[in-house]
């Protein structure tokens, strides 16, 4: 991408810090200093125009306020063309139409390119003779057109897709834009790309790029058999060379293989893959890394897309203090000033009672809590327990506290049994969805994790507490914190004075802080969903 390409894809995607915030529909002020007089461009058009056009080319027509609103700004002035012909940033806006076509989906750019084409062919010098005012508003009102459909497909992609329909329920901001062409026709200096989109498109992009030069450099991808169960270091024969040789491809073997044994830095490219892949790093290659080694480039490819669309539908810029967890990835981390200050190990939602993608503010800490037991589980496990058993309930650390009908109302009471261990991190939802700890942490050695209802558990709920009241440790210091937890048989609810971001996001890949593309299962099935509707054209 050339320097002008990136220029004008940057002034493109400046959806959260230049071109947000405003309502739908609002009435924007015309600007009466703009005049024929006054403006550099003596070019102007009727406000009736726009209706008439948008009326007319109805593929326009979900941009009608847009128009309205972005010409009103400028009394009516031209945008595109002067009494020279196409502008500069005219020129600039085809250039980039040009080359991105490949990408744009088909039924979307073809009718646009050739317009933009026709366009292109007739003022590509100056105003042709005989031209009449009427076909330039209509130029002119093309080129406002395309860069209204140019700039939604950037922030929606390229299949459109309603991420809520799918399960997202992360807000984004609107997107006004009209106010996003005025910023990029004034010339106002583009922020780096980075902070236009959510870095990690940048770094995804790249790795998605890497794996297509892979396929177009024609590289061996048969898939590999071993002849044994296993193979360690000092193992040798064909399939460690075409082990290697894949490894080396992936980026975990810095050298090209010169021989086929299975030797330290083989060992170490092996562990490599492995942690990319989220399996044992052991370095032992048996069937769990053989089965991911072999997994089709283009499927790769495929899934690599898949998550570039997903990080669309995160915002932009994150918060400073943050909390992110992976479903996919069974993973929890935790961000201050904008770093990673500590990771654990998470349980989530089965595929049955899978996890909400959404996001939230922890607002509540509560030590010793009681587990409201839901009425399901009430039904099908206490109701039946009951019956074979009048002690069950005590046996079982619970009490009856009411009745809804003939079903008893019942909750676990605080303690080391209670199904939500000692602690619980509330954000406020309609999903009741909360972090909790668990008095099962065997679990969290398992390598599928998706054991929940669809609150997420964690592996090690002091250090959330601790981390969560770092900044008031006059009422909560760590001895304290740790004796509500282990001690405390009363519930205690603790409000933050500032609530915290937390965001749970559904990723099976993404290129971590390190520079290095991880992959893991689709546990939900969700890259099938969006895969349907993202090739489907």
């Amino acid at each position: 991408m050339n320097f002008r390409k990136l220029l004008f894809t940057a002034s493109i995607v400046t959806l959260l810090l230049a071109a947000c915030g405003g309502r739908k529909n609002r009435k924007v002020k015309i600007d009466q200093t703009i005049t024929p007089q006054t403006s550099y461009n003596n070019l102007f058009l009727d406000s009736a125009a726009i209706r008439q056009f948008t009326n007319k080319d109805t593929v326009y027509k979900p941009f009608e306020e847009m128009f309205v609103n972005f010409y009103r700004h400028r009394n009516f002035e031209f945008a595109w063309f002067d009494t020279s012909g196409l502008v500069e940033q005219a020129h600039n806006f085809i250039n980039l139409l040009s080359a991105d076509a490949k990408s744009m989906r088909k039924q979307d750019s073809t009718d646009g390119e050739k317009k933009i084409g026709a366009i292109l062919d007739r003022f590509s010098d100056s105003l042709p003779e005989g031209l009449t005012h009427n076909e330039l508003v209509r130029s002119e009102l093309i080129m406002t057109g395309e860069f209204f459909r140019h700039a939604e497909q950037v922030f929606k992609g390229k299949g459109g897709i309603d991420a809520t329909q799918l399960g997202w329920y992360i807000p984004r901001k609107k997107i006004d834009f009209s106010a996003l062409l005025d910023s990029t026709l004034n010339g106002k200096e583009a922020p780096d790309e980075e902070k236009l989109l959510n870095p990690q498109f940048k770094k995804l992009r790249a790795a998605l790029q890497q794996y297509i030069d892979i396929k177009n450099e024609d590289h061996p991808w048969d898939s590999i058999g071993l002849e044994r169960p296993k193979l360690v270091v000092g193992d040798s024969g064909g399939a460690v060379l075409a082990i290697k040789e894949r490894l080396y491809y992936l980026g975990d073997l810095k050298e090209s293989p010169t021989n086929d044994l299975y030797d330290k830095d083989t060992r170490a490219a092996v562990k490599s893959f492995q942690s990319r892949y989220g399996l044992v790093a052991d370095g032992v290659v048996g069937p769990n890394f053989m089965k991911s080694l072999n997994i089709p480039l283009d499927t790769l490819i495929r899934d690599i897309t898949i998550n570039l669309e997903r990080v669309r539908w995160i915002p932009s810029e994150l918060p400073k203090e943050y909390v992110w967890v992976n479903i996919p990835d069974y993973k929890l981390h935790a961000y201050e000033d904008g770093k990673e200050v500590f990771n654990m190990r998470v349980i989530v939602g089965s595929a049955a009672h899978g996890t909400t993608i959404f996001s939230g503010n922890i607002k509540y800490i509560v030590f010793a809590p009681y587990w409201n037991v839901p009425t399901s589980i009430v039904k099908k496990e206490i109701m039946p327990g009951m019956k074979n058993n009048p002690d069950y309930i005590r046996n079982h650390n619970m009490e009856i506290y009411g009745h809804d009908g003939k079903i008893p109302v019942v909750r676990q009471l605080p303690g080391p049994d209670n199904a939500l261990g000692r602690v619980k991190f509330l954000f406020p939802n309609s999903y009741n969805i909360y972090l909790h700890d668990t008095p099962n942490h065997d679990l969290f050695t398992s390598r599928n994790r998706g054991l929940s209802h669809g609150c997420v558990r964690l592996s090690d709920p002091q250090k959330m507490a601790d981390w969560l009241l770092r900044k008031d440790t006059v009422h909560y210091p760590p001895k304290v914190i740790d004796s509500l937890m282990n001690k405390n048989l009363k519930e205690k609810w603790v409000t933050l004075d500032k609530t915290v971001p937390v965001y749970l996001v559904y990723f099976t890949s993404w290129v971590d802080d390190d520079g290095q593309l991880n992959i893991r299962k689709d546990i939900y099935g969700h890259d099938a969903k969006i895969a349907e509707k993202l090739f489907s054209y």
